[in-house]
């Protein structure tokens, strides 16, 4: 991270802050570096359109790990055997701990990133969680891109490009699930990744309780 980035986009430039911007482009593919700096704008920028404002309603340095970091499970530096979500978090959290974060920060971002993927629960956690998880996901759906302040996306990509980042991460990850397919549990995001890309298993829930060993029957449905 540059003085002329931080200067332009406001961005934190905190040491530590440095420090995780550095880690992400040293072990990261650009794709991942753009998506992570661009989430974090965009969650800034989202936040803002609602009134919630940086430094006041949420912590930005945080929020600004939070996205920074957080697709490290993707990475051969945060890699492991788990769903890269909480490979990332785990990867990200020890991070933070080895550059002396306070323990009550890193498990704000811990959880930032293990719920950055899981749509419907950031929100309850925290402004931080909340903000990291709007940014990441607009700039993977696109869903809430019409409450961007006018051309705001246009420069960010112009400076950050995407790479071809939704098909890119999702090849990212498929790769991995089909080298370890305990990277891809039942029912979770890289296990729907691992099917679509990969031919991996359908595996449904009625599956799992068919093969439980319970002996319990499927329920007629009520007639109408």
């Amino acid at each position: 991270m540059t003085v002329n980035d931080s200067a332009r986009w406001g961005l934190p430039d905190s040491d530590i802050c440095s420090a995780a911007w550095e880690l992400v482009t040293d072990v990261s593919e650009v794709f991942i570096t753009n998506h992570c700096i661009r989430s974090y704008l965009f969650g800034r920028e989202l936040a803002a359109a609602d009134g919630v404002r940086a430094g006041l309603d949420y912590d930005d340095e945080l929020v600004f790990l939070s996205c920074i970091l957080h697709d490290l499970g993707v990475t051969a530096f945060g890699g492991g055997d788990q769903r890269f979500e909480v490979d990332g978090a785990d990867a990200a959290a020890a991070f933070l701990r080895d550059h002396g974060v306070a323990d009550d920060s890193v498990h704000t971002v811990w959880q930032a990133i293990a719920l950055h993927t899981s749509v419907g629960l950031a929100h309850r956690f925290g402004p931080v969680q909340s903000v990291s998880h709007l940014g990441i996901a607009l700039d993977i759906n696109g869903f809430d891109k019409h409450r961007l302040s006018p051309d705001f996306a246009e420069r960010v990509h112009a400076a950050w490009p995407r790479h071809d980042l939704g098909y890119a991460i999702a090849s990212a990850i498929a790769e991995d699930t089909r080298a370890n397919p305990m990277k891809a549990p039942p029912f979770s995001f890289p296990a729907h990744l691992h099917q679509v890309i990969n031919g991996g298993p359908s595996f449904t829930f009625l599956d799992l309780v068919g093969n439980s060993g319970w002996g319990d029957r499927p329920v007629r449905a009520a007639a109408g």
